[in-house]
């Protein structure tokens, strides 16, 4: 539906894969009825998800795949915490673009 549809105050979400552009959907990002737009990592490796996403300002992450990457049962708690740990930061920072 188009955005121009939406009943007055009705906003909306939307999920997308990152562009191949940077700030492709940036006058989505900036649209009043727009809440956020959120990039799935698309089968990009955490680094490149990371750093694409950091090249599109105001897009924020929803990274599922990503963040569990390097994650396996055979770490220690103290390994699995500080790997989840350091996909956190690295996800959360390049959010903040």
């Amino acid at each position: 539906a188009c955005l121009d549809e939406l009943d007055d105050g009705q906003k909306v979400m939307l999920k997308l894969t990152i562009p191949e552009r940077d700030d492709f959907y940036a006058d989505l990002i900036a649209d009043p009825r727009v809440l956020r737009v959120v990039a799935l990592s698309g089968g990009f490796s955490q680094a490149e998800a990371c750093e694409k996403l950091a090249r599109n300002h105001g897009l924020i992450a929803s990274f599922s795949r990503a963040l569990l990457q390097g994650l396996t049962a055979q770490q220690s708690d103290e390994e699995f915490t500080a790997t989840l740990r350091a996909s956190i930061e690295k996800i959360a920072a390049a959010s903040a673009s």
